[in-house]
């Protein structure tokens, strides 16, 4: 069994899952923020604009590795704490194929409706063009994206928290070096940052297969790639998707907000498009570092919940959610005082980095939230409780944001829309906080 779901010290427990899966987060963030900043270097905000407007797309293929692979880590975790590796071996296997399958299908259909999908996403006239270019890249990768997300949980799960940290960290190293490559040196633009993307979960993927390969030969029975071993049941495809869908609907629904959003904000200019996509992407920070810790811990939480310590559960979680809060409220005090320096770094007109650093004070808000509202996500998950999370889910993207943008858009026009995800992940964080204490 995996020391690390049988540390007591709850503090060290907590960073020892927490960490490398922050770590991995962290150069998520970096890829993206270095993707955003290579294409700035084309100075046209119609390409900054694309890529901004590309980004729910991407997370959508990304969520239907969620699926399987946020879906299969919550079965597998409980199933260890059961003491029932067998089963989680079957299950793991079963979520490795599901993952490559529905990739090659997703290539298929994204390349079919591209123009479709460009046009969905907000792109006009001025901008079209580079978020096709981008698209088509993105999908062509599809395959590689679903299986290097996946195997990220998947890892976790089975106690291969080390591995699943360099997977992650080397697919986006590659991704940076090809952005350098085809952006700043080729002159690709949005599609150079598109197929280095892709590359870089194409380098993931095939570690993360080498190291699944290894495990088998060492018979680690918790990682099979044999076909012989693929044999899923009614009762395994069941609770990995009943699992899996409410965790993919977040990432789902969240793209799905996030188009609504860029429309409202397309109605101001490319400019406008371009100052917000630079401010949420700094503000992505606190975001994916908040998502790392929760989904790290996740896991351990389904562990303990296997195995009954229902106490040791509940300090884990308190830990957690208060880690959460202290670092979002560090991360609201720096874009606060250094909105504008930050901005200065992707923009080079006083107006735009002006406008940047303002969105970026006013987005950065709902930093602390953060800990409360991923880790109650990832809770309700780790339980196999996906009724809950999905009401997180469903309240976070589509009952309070869609129509708090229209609301607030009405009222205060472009500030309006931007003060939408503070106010909504206050009143957020508030209905999770209620909902655990119920839970308890």
């Amino acid at each position: 069994m995996p020391s690390v779901f049988e540390e007591k010290n709850i503090s060290k427990a907590i960073m020892r899952v927490g960490f490398p899966a922050m770590l991995g987060q962290l150069t998520t963030l970096i890829y993206n923020i270095a993707d955003t900043f290579f294409v700035s270097l084309t100075k046209e905000p119609a390409t900054i604009a694309a890529v901004i407007l590309c980004a729910p797309i991407l997370l959508i293929i990304m969520s239907i590795a969620c699926i399987f692979g946020m879906g299969g880590s919550s079965v597998i975790a409980r199933l260890l704490g059961e003491e029932k590796q067998k089963q989680a071996g079957d299950t793991m296997n079963f979520c490795v194929y599901a993952m490559a399958i529905a990739g090659i299908i997703t290539l298929v259909l994204g390349l079919i409706f591209l123009q479709p999908l460009a046009k969905i996403s907000g792109a006009d006239a001025d901008n079209i063009a580079y978020t096709c270019d981008y698209l088509k890249w993105i999908f062509a990768g599809a395959p590689f994206i679903m299986l290097a997300n996946g195997f990220v949980h998947l890892f976790r799960s089975a106690g291969l928290i080390k591995e699943s940290t360099i997977g992650l960290v080397l697919g986006n190293a590659v991704n940076m070096v090809f952005d350098y490559i085809f952006i700043a040196i080729l002159g690709w633009a949005t599609a150079g940052a598109a197929l280095a993307t892709s590359l870089g979960f194409v380098c993931a993927t095939a570690y993360y297969i080498l190291c699944m390969i290894r495990e088998e030969r060492r018979g680690n029975q918790l990682v099979p790639l044999s076909p012989g071993r693929f044999s899923p049941n009614a009762a395994m495809v069941r609770n990995v998707i009943g699992i899996g869908i409410p965790g993919a609907l977040i990432t789902v629904l969240m793209s799905v907000s996030n188009i609504v959003l860029n429309n409202y904000i397309s109605l101001y200019g490319s400019d406008a498009v371009a100052s917000y996509g630079i401010a949420y992407k700094l503000d992505m920070i606190p975001i994916l570092l908040s998502v790392g810790l929760s989904q790290g811990v996740s896991p351990l939480v389904g562990y303990c919940y296997g195995g009954s310590d229902r106490k040791r559960m509940a300090a884990i979680v308190k830990y957690t959610v208060f880690y959460g809060i202290l670092m979002g409220t560090a991360f609201t005090a720096v874009f606060v005082l250094f909105g504008e320096p930050l901005a200065s770094i992707f923009l080079q007109d006083n107006v735009l980095i002006e406008q940047t650093g303002y969105f970026l004070k006013i987005l950065c808000l709902s930093a602390p939230m953060l800990g409360v509202i991923n880790m109650m996500t990832a809770y309700f998950q780790a339980l196999g409780k996906a009724l809950k999370s999905l009401t997180i889910t469903l309240l976070r993207n589509a009952v309070l944001f869609i129509p708090g943008v229209i609301l607030l858009n009405y009222f205060w026009k472009l500030d309006g829309v931007i003060a939408t995800q503070p106010v909504v992940e206050t009143v957020l964080a508030a209905v999770c906080i209620l909902m655990y204490i119920r839970d308890s």
